[in-house]
């Protein structure tokens, strides 16, 4: 345990993260621009919560605001730095912890969407390494509180995958996961690209949708044409993805090939599609509280990464020929509600025509 680890993001997800690492005796750094979020840490400790009490804990981690990180010049160096921030921040901060990693050190992309290239091209492919977090769902929702409002995967569902780009396993790879596996299921896979687009597709059927209509996850899932319209998005994602040549994992709890079936108007595929969505919306292990990350970030008024998702899917399949209309349709909804051209509301969606 005598590697320096530094989270250059310390909300959500590098919180949640950082935070039981440092618990289970890991050197952890967290590295944060919200400046009451530090405060609050190095005040009270991190909080963090789970849907059970045994989850509960609070953290005393080592903090740093933006303007303390100079100060790792009379430090030991960073092994490995986890960026843990939005997609369009990923390349100021790749360049903010780049000069103080260590000879060997590397940097660990643990974030939504694909941004590994961006990271590479600050600090090269030898020093990029991807990990995913699938189903996660946490949420900062104050300074220095951190809550999980879905259970642990354990051995039912693996949230957690570390990879190379190259696709070989790597001792650094089984490192990171073996750091990983004291928090949740983990697993090093060979099929990072896949994995990352899989995720993505994931993600553009869910997170823009909660960001335009104001619905929590299952909310949406509950409204037909809300759930028809995820549907679309995710098959044409998957079209995008199988011409891009990834080897596409579930999307979800669902086969990539039905979903895009279900999106072309497969009656048996629709509707085992929307059988499992319905169930899942349903289901105890998935709170009514949960709400994807791009709907956190419309009701905090932050950015979103409505670009970097849908918006990708639409750039990408441009390149390829294959169109993505749902995708686009979405994207330009959700930054509408972004600039405050519309509120956000069910009708967004209800009422658009594709």
């Amino acid at each position: 345990m005598g590697q320096r680890i530094a989270f250059v993001g310390a909300g959500a997800v590098g919180g949640y993260v950082g935070g039981h690492l440092a618990r289970e005796g890991y050197d952890v750094t967290l590295i944060d621009p919200w400046p009451a979020h530090v405060e609050a840490i190095r005040a009270n400790g991190l909080a963090i919560e789970g849907v059970t009490p045994e989850e509960r804990c609070t953290v005393q981690v080592n903090t740093m605001h933006l303007t303390d990180v100079q100060s790792l010049s009379k430090q030991p160096p960073i092994d490995i730095a986890f960026v843990c921030v939005k997609s369009y921040d990923t390349e100021w901060a790749t360049m903010l912890i780049r000069p103080y990693l260590a000879a060997g050190g590397y940097v660990v992309s643990l974030q939504n969407c694909m941004n590994e290239e961006r990271i590479a091209g600050i600090v090269g492919w030898g020093r990029t390494l991807g990990c995913i977090a699938a189903r996660i769902s946490v949420d900062l929702y104050e300074a220095g509180r951190i809550r999980r409002t879905v259970p642990k995967g354990g051995a039912a569902h693996t949230v957690f995958r570390v990879g190379e780009v190259h696709g070989r396993i790597t001792k650094r790879a089984e490192e990171v996961a073996a750091m990983i596996a004291t928090i949740d299921s983990v697993k090093v896979t060979t099929n990072l690209w896949g994995e990352r687009w899989s995720k993505l597709c994931v993600n553009g059927m869910r997170n823009g949708v909660s960001a335009c209509t104001g619905l929590a996850g299952n909310d949406g899932d509950r409204d037909e044409t809300i759930r028809r319209f995820a549907i679309r998005l995710g098959g044409e994602g998957v079209r995008v993805g199988q011409a891009l040549g990834y080897v596409l994992e579930k999307i979800g709890n669902h086969d990539p090939e039905r979903l895009a079936r279900a999106a072309e108007g497969d009656e048996r595929a629709l509707g085992e599609i929307e059988a499992a969505m319905l169930a899942g919306s349903n289901s105890a292990a998935r709170s009514d509280l949960q709400r994807p990350s791009m709907g956190q970030d419309m009701l905090k008024g932050r950015r979103t990464e409505i670009d970097y998702i849908n918006g990708f899917i639409v750039e990408q399949g441009a390149r390829v020929g294959i169109k993505a209309p749902t995708n686009a349709a979405l994207t330009a909804v959700v930054k509408r509600v972004e600039r405050g051209e519309i509120p956000a509301s069910p009708e967004n969606l209800t009422r658009l025509e594709v």
